[in-house]
Formats: structure tokens, C-alpha cells, sequence
């Protein structure tokens, strides 16, 4: 489940979108470019809800945020970890193929929304990474990439959500348990220094990742003297 404090903007009707590509993140996570039969009116944030219907008529939905950045086009890709005992996730990872149809809502969210237009400081942990990535393609096509930092904490390189694109200019990644060889950084959970000096004047953190880690985080930008109205906190939890 994705805990989104906050307003929410209203979202729009059930609609089919078709599985244009899978392609894997990591062992563990794959991304989902879907058609939808309209475009897609998201902003950089924002999650649908995906809904599974068996044959006897039961459901289950899920939450996934939106990991490409809004461009007008009918397209959307979300990125989805495999859980063991997930009754999504493992349908989409296990049998979903290209082609086949996907039930989706949304766009939904107004809280956790950038707009691409305001300086901001981005910290996601683990697959805290996805709606984050929205907002740094966005700002990438945009050509306002000097507006972000981004500060992403994974366990391992594997583990690296995006690892082809992720790197920038903008971008830190802090490793926990397993850096690459020759890393500046050695492994260690995210800290103050880590942030230190990465909030400019005006900017708003936006920070997205488990609950232990979103407290965490939280704590350090508010020890630091960041205003809470400055700071915005998407708390992921297990969304099988």
C-alpha cells in the first residue's frame, strides 16, 4: 500500500490499457509501458491503481506510481517489485505479456506532485526511486535539470532501480551494504552529511521509501532546521 498524505486530485474512469514492453530494473523489479486509449494527463508523482478481476469475480488492486515523466503522450510506464506472496505483483511479473490487457485508474495524487517549474531536493530509498524518476525525466526534457538534486540509497548496485539512466549530473547515490568498487562513498545507511547543503534556498525535499526510512530521513532535514511545510513524505509499504 502507498501512504499519500495530503489532497488528492480526482481521478479518472477505469479504462484497459494494452502491455506495450516488460523490461527488468533488477532481479526483483520490472517496468510496465502501457497504452492507454487516451493521453495520460499525470504529473510527476502521481500513481494509478491497477485492478485484477478472476474469473469468479474477485479483485485485488494495487497502487503503483508513475515512473515516466508526463509528456502528453498516451503512454505510462510503472515499476513494479515481485513479491513472494504479492497477488499482484507476481500476476504481472509471472504472467503479464506484451499485448495483453491491463485494467488501470488514475491518475491520482495531489500532494506528492512536482510540477517542474521550482527547485527541489529529491531522497528516495530502495524502489522509493520510481516516482522520483518521474520528476528527474521531467526535468531532464525540460532542460531544467539544475532545478533538482536527487539522493537515491540502495543496498547494492543490483539493487539500483534504473542504473543506465539514473547517473547525472544531479543525481547521488549512497550504497548501504555493497558499493562498486572505487566508490567515493563506503557503504553506510543515508546521514546528515549525506544531505548537508543539498536543500537550496527556496527548494522543496521530497522524500519517498519505506516508513523507517522516510522517518529517518525526515528527521535529519528537520535537525538540519528544513521547515516541515518544506518537506513532503510518500511512505511505501509492501504493495503485493
Amino acid at each position: 500500500m502507498i501512504d499519500r498524505p495530503g489532497p488528492t486530485l480526482a481521478p479518472g474512469p477505469w479504462q484497459m490499457a494494452t502491455v506495450l514492453e516488460i523490461r527488468p530494473e533488477t532481479a526483483s523489479a520490472k517496468t510496465f509501458r502501457l497504452a492507454l486509449p487516451a493521453p495520460s494527463a499525470h504529473l510527476a508523482g502521481q500513481h494509478y491503481i491497477v485492478r485484477l478481476t478472476a474469473p469468479d469475480g474477485y479483485t485485488a488492486l494495487r497502487s503503483y506510481s508513475v515512473a515516466s515523466a508526463p509528456d502528453g503522450s498516451a503512454q505510462i510506464e510503472l515499476t513494479v517489485e515481485r513479491l513472494e506472496d504479492g497477488e499482484v505483483s507476481t500476476f504481472l511479473h509471472d504472467e503479464l505479456q506484451p499485448g495483453d490487457a491491463l485494467e488501470v485508474r488514475g491518475p491520482i495524487g495531489g500532494w506528492f506532485i512536482w510540477r517542474g517549474t521550482d527547485p527541489a531536493l529529491l531522497i528516495g530509498g530502495g524502489s522509493g526511486v520510481v516516482p522520483l524518476m518521474a520528476m528527474l525525466r521531467l526535468a531532464r526534457i525540460q532542460k531544467r535539470s539544475e532545478l533538482l538534486r536527487v539522493i537515491v540509497s540502495v543496498r547494492s548496485p543490483a539493487d539500483l532501480y534504473y542504473a543506465d539512466e539514473l547517473p547525472g549530473p544531479e543525481t547521488t547515490v549512497v550504497y548501504t551494504r555493497t558499493a562498486p568498487p572505487g566508490w567515493p562513498r563506503p557503504p553506510a545507511r543515508l546521514g546528515g552529511e549525506d544531505l548537508d547543503g543539498r536543500l537550496t534556498a527556496g527548494a522543496t525535499a521530497y522524500v519517498c521509501g519505506s516508513p523507517p526510512f522516510a522517518d529517518a530521513v525526515t528527521a535529519i532535514l528537520i535537525d538540519d532546521g528544513v521547515a516541515s511545510e518544506r518537506i513532503r513524505v510518500e511512505r511505501f509499504g509492501p504493495s503485493g
